[in-house]
C-alpha cells in the first residue's frame, strides 16, 4: 500500500506522539465485543476525525485514502460519550 499525500488537518508525529498512548490505553480498556482487533491504524481514524471537524464535510464525504466512514464514526461516537 502506498502513503497517502497528507491533509492539512493531519497528526504531526509530535502531536501523535502524545495522543497514540491514550488511545492504546482506551483500546486496552476496551477489547471488542467480537474479538474484532481493528483494520485500520489509530493514527489514520483520528486524522479522518481531524479531517472532518475541519472541513465540515458529512461524514460518507470522508475522502476515499482515509478509513471507512463507519469505522471513522464508530470511534467518533465512543469518544464523543
Amino acid at each position: 500500500m502506498h502513503e497517502r499525500k497528507p491533509y492539512p488537518s493531519d497528526l504531526s508525529d509530535e502531536r501523535w506522539a502524545l495522543i497514540e498512548p491514550v488511545i492504546t490505553a482506551w483500546k486496552a480498556a476496551h477489547p471488542s465485543v467480537s474479538g474484532h482487533q481493528g483494520a485500520y491504524d489509530m493514527r489514520e481514524i483520528v486524522n479522518a476525525i481531524l479531517y472532518q471537524g475541519r472541513t465540515g464535510c458529512q461524514w460518507d464525504y470522508l475522502p476515499h485514502d482515509l478509513p471507512p466512514r463507519n469505522a471513522v464514526y464508530y470511534y467518533f461516537a465512543k469518544w464523543r460519550e
